[in-house]
């Protein structure tokens, strides 16, 4: 009894489980149909209809022993318990169900017995209706066919009562204007007219009609033709005339040319509008830019013509975008509403549905709406290409969205159309415009930069500390005055630069934008146009600049002021180690470049910015060397070596080479690393030069040597010369200081060598080149990495100078060493 006490709901598992128990008892299946299944026959079958207890009792008592009987006893007294039990459970679950079908069948008992009285009571009534339905067919039965005619002929009498009334109709809804009434009548007596027009009366009427009709349709002509209704208005007024047998081309034709008169007035307007742009536009002014030269130690006060600037014109492009749309475009979609609406989407019924209109309409529209939108698209490209001024980029973007944008609403009036398409294009088109623009404006950028850093270099220049040299007590006077300022903000005007125009050509791919999403501003323009097409480009203007600033003398690059090489050289190599990566860094991450397509690598930019350092630190030095080698060669060149007086003191060439390197090595310890340098010798100052030094340790080559009978002094020469380390005079140099002096002097010494082998020397010819040997010996050596350079150099001058002396009487070193002293 305790299954009978449990809430039904609270064992869904429990209730199933009875539910098949008993659909397995009474036979059905999960339908709750009775299942099909063979009947048992079998008198032990418990669960079969003839089931007989006695049999299935002696059964058991002599198949099973008495445990067995006992546990199936057991078996079945739970089995009888469960089904009570769920008996129970399903009377408590179903209760409410077994009252209300009591209740609904007592009610049910009622209701029949009042609908079977009303059952009655209808036959009752139905027999009545017929009785008297068969009594008033038999009276009318004569008169049947009598009334029949006469109603026939009563027909016919209204039908010519309208038909000789038509022409009065048709006036007075022609004085009311009821245009639709007056052609619906007479649409429906036109066949009968016709039908009939060989009879006069007939053909009389028609007559009337037709004219009276002409009249219509003219005043229905005139009033499509005005335009000036309401689109309701026009729109009857081309139902109407189509009804009336007016050629549907004809309509469409006058319709769109009536609608291009107006559409070409705004055009005209915009004509006269860009007409006036052009006449007003004044480009750039004159402005004043800061330049990197412009700081406290060179100010410059250049003034030149800013490229960022925008062309000051009668009416900014924002503005005729916006009067091209709220006119123009405005009107052309009207125009197609109108259109679709009168020929295109109207319900085509009867002889209209046969002439297939709405085909023939919708090739005409298409074919106008392309030729003013193309005449509309000339007029926009015009005004782009006069947005020269890069300055402010956010209104020609704003302009391009707005157009774009309207454009739009062509796409969802005229499906299939190539306007907006087109529209893309020419906003395509623009921000490659631009981007070159952008690029042509970083150029003159660019150039007006180095202009004024060339302005900077030559102002007037202020002695820098620490150019004294500590035998002559030298000060530079060629050291450039804040060169490290000039680099740095040179490089950052270049890099601030080019970050306002990433953030403005950024502008073109905003979120905001309506033609961001398109697939060109989503890939082509970011990777190719933006980061090849300017970044890139523009990196690779930089090197091909800086490169021109090393032609040859003679060029432009033979009036380049050497620190401007330097400053170049470190421009580049800074772009090198870290700018460019950085660069190309910013725009990836800006722009979310995708390289679907070949890009230029990183390291191929990396090579060519070292390339064009490379190239102009070279040629800063080769310009530098023959700087101090044309100083050099004069005063070579000009002097009486043969009969010159007995040197007393150094030439003041020799102390100018000295003051001009000390000055360059200040200059490029400005910008570049001090570099690796060689161990230096205790003596390397005192170093004396004979003249035979070239051919040092002679005895070792010949050791019979005596005054007497000296030895080939230019066998000794050539053969120390096959033992000695060649000396490369124009070998690339590194990016340090101690490489760009040893390249310097190595050019000047060598220059001095060779005019030395031009000359004849007298005896104190030759003691005036060991003075000034000696003396560039003590300040030169500490500039270069090898000492031994320096030293071999001056060697094979002394050695040239006694080879070509006619009295060789060299000067006793310590006389030397006094005169060097004494400066």
């Amino acid at each position: 009894m305790s299954s009978a006490t449990t809430p039904p709901d609270s064992d869904p598992t429990g209730r199933r489980r009875v539910h098949s128990m008993l659909k397995l008892y009474y036979g059905l299946n999960e339908e709750g149909t009775a299942a099909e299944q063979a009947e048992s026959l079998d008198p032990c079958d418990i669960n079969g209809p003839h089931f007989d207890p006695e049999v299935y009792l002696n059964k058991l008592r002599k198949e099973c022993s008495l445990g067995e009987l006992m546990d199936h006893e057991s078996c079945m007294v739970k089995q009888i318990r469960s089904l009570d039990s769920d008996m129970q459970t399903l009377v408590y679950e179903n209760y409410n169900k077994f009252i209300s079908a009591t209740d609904t069948i007592r009610k049910m008992k009622n209701d029949f017995k009042k609908m079977e009285d009303e059952m009655d009571c209808l036959s009752a009534n139905m027999a009545a209706i017929t009785e008297f339905s068969a009594r008033i067919s038999g009276t009318l039965q004569d008169q049947h066919a009598q009334i029949t005619k006469l109603s026939g002929v009563h027909t016919l009498l209204r039908k010519l009562q309208f038909l000789f009334e038509l022409p009065a109709r048709l006036n007075k809804c022609l004085e009311l204007q009821a245009y639709a009434q007056a052609v619906s009548a007479h649409r429906r007596a036109r066949c009968v007219l016709q039908q009939y027009s060989h009879m006069p009366s007939f053909r009389g009427i028609q007559d009337d009609c037709h004219v009276i009709m002409e009249q219509l349709a003219q005043q229905l002509r005139q009033k499509f033709r005005d335009g000036g209704s309401s689109a309701k208005d026009l729109s009857e007024c081309v139902e109407l005339l189509l009804q009336l047998d007016e050629p549907a081309e004809e309509l469409c034709d006058k319709f769109l040319s009536h609608a291009q008169s107006r559409l070409e007035a705004d055009l005209q307007g915009l004509e006269v509008e860009l007409k006036d742009s052009a006449v007003t536009d004044t480009g750039g002014g004159s402005v004043q830019k800061t330049s990197p030269g412009s700081n406290p130690v060179s100010p410059s006060s250049s003034s030149v013509i800013n490229p960022f600037l925008s062309p000051t014109a009668g009416t900014d492009i924002l503005e005729f975008i916006d009067r091209g749309c709220n006119e123009f475009v405005s009107s052309l979609c009207l125009v197609i509403a109108s259109y679709q609406e009168l020929f295109i989407n109207r319900p085509q019924e009867g002889e209209l549905a046969s002439k297939n209109i709405p085909e023939m309409a919708n090739g005409k529209l298409h074919v106008f709406v392309d030729t003013l939108a193309a005449r509309y698209f000339s007029l926009v490209e015009q005004r782009i290409q006069e947005e020269k001024g890069v300055g402010d980029n956010s209104l020609l973007v704003r302009a391009l969205d707005r157009f774009h944008r309207r454009l739009q609403a062509i796409t969802k009036l005229l499906p299939g159309s190539a306007v907006p398409s087109h529209g893309t294009e020419i906003v395509v088109r623009a921000a490659r415009e631009r981007i070159k623009q952008y690029l042509s404006a970083l150029q003159t950028f660019y150039h007006d930069s180095l202009t004024d850093v060339r302005q900077a270099l030559a102002a007037p220049r202020l002695a820098v500390g620490g150019a004294s040299t500590s035998g002559g007590g030298v000060t530079s006077k060629d050291a450039t005055p804040s060169l490290p300022e000039l680099l740095t903000s040179l490089s950052n005007f270049i890099l601030n630069q080019l970050k306002s125009v990433l953030a403005s050509v950024h502008l073109f791919t905003a979120k905001d934008i309506t033609f961001s999403n398109k697939p060109y501003f989503k890939g082509e323009f970011c990777s190719q146009g933006v980061r090849e097409g300017l970044v890139v480009s523009f990196i690779k203007f930089i090197c091909q600049s800086s490169r021109q600033y090393c032609e040859s003398a003679g060029d432009r690059g033979g009036s380049t002021p050497p620190a401007l090489l330097l400053l170049l050289s470190r421009l580049c190599l800074d772009y090198e180690t870290s700018t460019i990566s950085y660069i190309l860094t910013l725009t990836d991450e800006q722009f979310l470049v995708q390289h679907h397509t070949p890009v230029t690598p990183v390291t191929a930019l990396c090579a060519e910015a070292r390339e064009a350092a490379q190239k102009l630190l070279n040629h800063y030095v080769k310009v530098q060397g023959l700087i101090i080698s044309q100083m050099l060669r004069k005063s070579v060149e000009t002097r009486d070596w043969v009969n010159t007086i007995e040197p007393r003191n150094v030439r003041a060439v020799m102390k100018r080479v000295v003051e001009d390197t000390t000055s360059i090595d200040v200059q490029v310890g400005l910008l570049y690393e001090e570099g690796v340098r060689k161990a230096h010798s205790s003596d390397s100052s005192k170093r004396t030069f004979s003249v035979y030094s070239s051919s040092r340790q002679q005895i070792r080559y010949a050791p019979s040597y005596t005054p007497s009978a000296p030895m080939d002094t230019n066998l000794l020469s050539n053969i120390h010369k096959l033992f000695s380390e060649r000396i490369d005079i124009f070998s690339p140099v590194e990016f340090n200081k101690v490489s760009v002096l040893t390249g310097i002097i190595k050019i000047s010494l060598k220059t001095f060598l060779e005019c030395v082998r031009l000359r004849t020397f007298g005896r104190y010819g030759l003691q005036q080149i060991q003075v000034d040997c000696h003396y560039l010996q003590m300040y030169l050596w500490r500039f270069v990495s090898d000492e031994n350079l320096v030293h071999f150099l001056l060697d094979e001058i002394v050695g040239s100078a006694a080879h070509r002396c006619l009295d060789p009487s060299p000067m006793e070193q310590s006389v030397i060493e006094v005169i060097c002293e004494r400066g």
